[in-house]
């Protein structure tokens, strides 16, 4: 039930997304809008989470593109814990880089997730044991959820929020 939310929450940002740019103005040719790349779907990515020293309460989630053909990544993964509970809609928009993120064969990206508020506020504390990752297509998620086993003693609350997709660890996880 709560992932058909994350779906729904994911359509509803890809409607707001489409409705901004289909203004009255019309498209550039093609030739001055640049190489077009194809988003990123779970179908051909490696995700791997791990446990970060600092900042407290993180974790880093990495993509790593195992297709044949560059990818872009459109703004944060929708993340979804165990079968109940879903982040998806608290992406944390100060951390939006100024462009998307493409990925060519082989290259990877990283996603710094806030588990808890570390002065312990957050509500509805438990510990979680699973990650289930969506692409943002920009118009719902692309593909289904790519699941991940947590490091043992994941603790998520109520203020749990994710990163955009970064090229650079560090501006992950300065969030």
């Amino acid at each position: 039930m709560r992932f058909a939310r994350l779906i729904a929450a994911a359509a509803l940002s890809g409607a707001a997304v489409l409705t901004t740019v289909a203004g009255p103005a019309q498209a550039a040719p093609r030739a001055e809008r640049g190489p077009v790349t194809a988003i990123c779907s779970t179908t051909s990515a490696d995700f791997t989470v791990r446990n970060v020293s600092r900042p407290v309460n993180h974790q880093l989630l990495t993509v790593t593109n195992t297709g044949s053909e560059s990818c872009t990544l459109i703004k944060a993964p929708l993340l979804a814990f165990d079968d109940d509970t879903y982040v998806g809609a608290q992406a944390i928009e100060d951390s939006a880089p100024q462009s998307a993120v493409t990925l060519k064969p082989g290259q990877s990206a990283h996603a710094g997730i806030r588990l808890s508020s570390a002065d312990g506020s957050g509500e509805n504390g438990r510990d979680v044991r699973t990650l289930h990752v969506f692409l943002d297509s920009g118009d719902g998620s692309e593909g289904g959820p790519d699941s991940i086993a947590l490091p043992k003693g994941t603790w998520i609350d109520d203020s749990a929020a994710v990163t955009y997709w970064q090229s650079d660890v560090s501006d992950a996880l300065r969030w």
